[in-house]
Parts: structure tokens; sequence; C-alpha cells
């Protein structure tokens, strides 16, 4: 039956939650394992690392196919080289997870002296003194673990949806200490749309990362193939009609990062006035575009981005059906 979940045998549960907690386990000791060490060592050890051993990992053919896709111009040993960038990136966000409350440091008087500069302070500036809700957007480009927290630099209360790894005891780790140093977070599961109404009816703002597979999503080009993308952000901004702004990190030179926060977007709207969800949507993966053709190598590679829309099936029911429902069927 449609809708009916697969019940595994005991056996097997109890082996899968022993290997997730081993992995979490693992994961978590690492972290506090390199909190003992100055920053910048640990971090920078970090990233040479998962420059070197990221390649060897399952999914990087995976990572490394939709970069031929992506960039059919470029040479076989360009997409290396983007691959082992990305790893070293990924490397140096999961570190650097360890000591957010560290390295974030803004001097706004000498920025060239502080180890993140901030682009876009008008735009800052213009959505702290916004009256009513908001939506920030970004991609898995740089750290973009960091962006709540600069918001937060800011004076902005913002409630970001946060994607839970698959994992449910490193999830649970994890969701609590980002509620910790990261403010308001709902998790990415069923009821998040729901919950993330319930902040902008009270004229929250909140953050959305946009740049990820949606099974039933419209169907928009990105990097010149058909993907399906997810129409969350582009259904909220239409029902509240309200601004919605392009935010990211950029990694620099020498540990330092930029965090932007761009121009809000002129949205596209219909002959009735309202916002277009399907433009918008294409927009948003326009602008995400833009930042990875920018930085292909602080792009977040791995997931299957480039798939159709499925259809939702629907859960059928033990109801009994009617004769006269029987013939409008037959109709």
């Amino acid at each position: 039956m449609a809708g009916k979940r697969t019940k595994y045998p005991r056996w097997y549960v109890l082996l899968r939650n022993a290997r997730n907690w081993s992995i979490a386990t693992l994961a978590l000791g690492s972290i506090r394992l390199i909190k003992f060490l100055p920053a910048d060592p640990a971090i920078n050890s970090t990233a040479r690392l998962a420059r070197i051993f990221g390649m060897w990992h399952p999914r990087t053919g995976d990572a490394r196919k939709n970069l031929r896709m992506a960039f059919p111009e470029k040479s076989e040993a360009q997409i290396e080289e983007i691959l082992r960038g990305m790893w070293e990136h990924l490397g140096r966000t999961g570190a650097e997870y360890a000591f957010l409350d560290k390295i974030f440091d803004v001097d706004f008087d000498n920025p060239e002296k502080s180890r993140f500069e901030i682009a876009g302070i008008p735009n800052f500036e213009q959505l702290r003194e916004h009256d009513g809700p908001a939506i920030c957007f970004t991609a898995h480009t740089g750290n973009w673990e960091v962006l709540p927290i600069a918001a937060a630099a800011y004076g902005l209360n913002i409630t970001a949806l946060f994607r839970p790894p698959n994992n449910p005891f490193l999830a649970r780790k994890l969701l609590k200490a980002r509620k910790t140093a990261m403010g308001h977070l709902v998790p990415s599961r069923a009821g998040a749309a729901w919950a993330l109404s319930g902040v902008m009816d009270e004229g929250g703002k909140i953050g959305l990362l946009a740049d990820q597979y949606y099974r039933s999503g419209p169907m928009v080009t990105f990097f010149g193939q058909k993907a399906a993308a997810n129409p969350l952000l582009a259904k909220l901004a239409r029902n509240y009609d309200c601004p919605v702004y392009p935010a990211r990190t950029i990694r620099l030179p020498g540990g330092r990062y930029r965090i932007e926060l761009q121009d809000r977007l002129e949205l596209p709207r219909d002959a009735a006035g309202k916002i277009d969800t399907d433009a918008t949507t294409q927009l948003i993966n326009t602008v995400m575009e833009g930042w990875i053709r920018e930085y292909p190598e602080q792009w977040l590679w791995l997931h299957r981005r480039w798939r159709a829309s499925k259809p939702r099936r629907r859960v059928l029911r033990n109801k009994p059906v009617s004769n006269t429902a029987k013939k409008q069927d037959r109709r």
C-alpha cells in the first residue's frame, strides 16, 4: 500500500543505531579534542587532511559528475582542483564549528585587522529597521554557519531553518549547540513551513538555505540543466509580500572571511501583482549560480542537485468506496 512505512527487523534497527552512535561519538569527540588546540593551527591542519583524504570518499564521484555537468568547458585538471578545494573548505567548516564563538571578530573601526569583513552594512541596517517579516537566503558556500552569528552582531533576530544530519544522535547534539551559538532554529522536517509562518505572522525575520533539491518542487534552470528546486522561500515571500535579501560568506586568504548582505531583490510578479513563485524560485537559483561560478571550490558539490521533480504519492486509506464514487471514477 502506498505510504506504508517499511518495518525493519529488530536486529537491523539495533545495528543501525549502534553504527549511528559510533559515528556521532567519533565526530563529537573530534570536535571536543580540536577545542584544546589553538584555532588557526587546528583549522589549517584539518583543512589539509580533508583536501587529501576527502578525494577518497565515495561521494567524490558524484561531485565530479556534477562539476562536469556544470562546467563542461573546464579541463579534468581544473575539475580535480575544484574537488580538492571543496574538500579543503569542508574540512575548514567542520573545524571552525568548534571555534565559532572564538573566531568571529569584527573591528568596525579597523576592518582590515579583523578576521571578518562586512559588506552591505546599509542593507543590515535597512533589514534591522524593517517593521514586519522578511527573508534572507544563502547557499552552502564559504562557511554558511557564521551568518546567524553575524546577524546577531547587528541586532538582527533571525530564525534559521536548519537541516539536521540524518544521524539522530549527531542531530540532537548539534541542534543543542546551534541553539546556544546561533539563536532561534527550526529543524527542517514536517511542519517546518508552519513554524516559519508562525514566526512571520509575528513580524519575525527568517533565514533559509535555498540550494537544495526538492523532490516535488518546480523545475528551474541551474547551470544550464534542469533541476527541481525548493519553492518554500518564494511561497512565503508571496504570502507575506515581504522583502527578500541574498546573503553569503566568502573565504578569503589568511583565514579571513567576507560576509555579504546583498541588496534587496526585486521579485517578479504576475498579472495580478502578486509575487510569481516559479519565477522567483528561478531568480533565487540564478543568484546562487552566480555565487558558485565566482568561487566554485567553496560550494558543496556532493548533493545530487540535478534531478527531476517527482509527484507526491497519495496515501491510500482503507475506506469503503460508494457505488456513486465508483461510477464517477469510471467516467
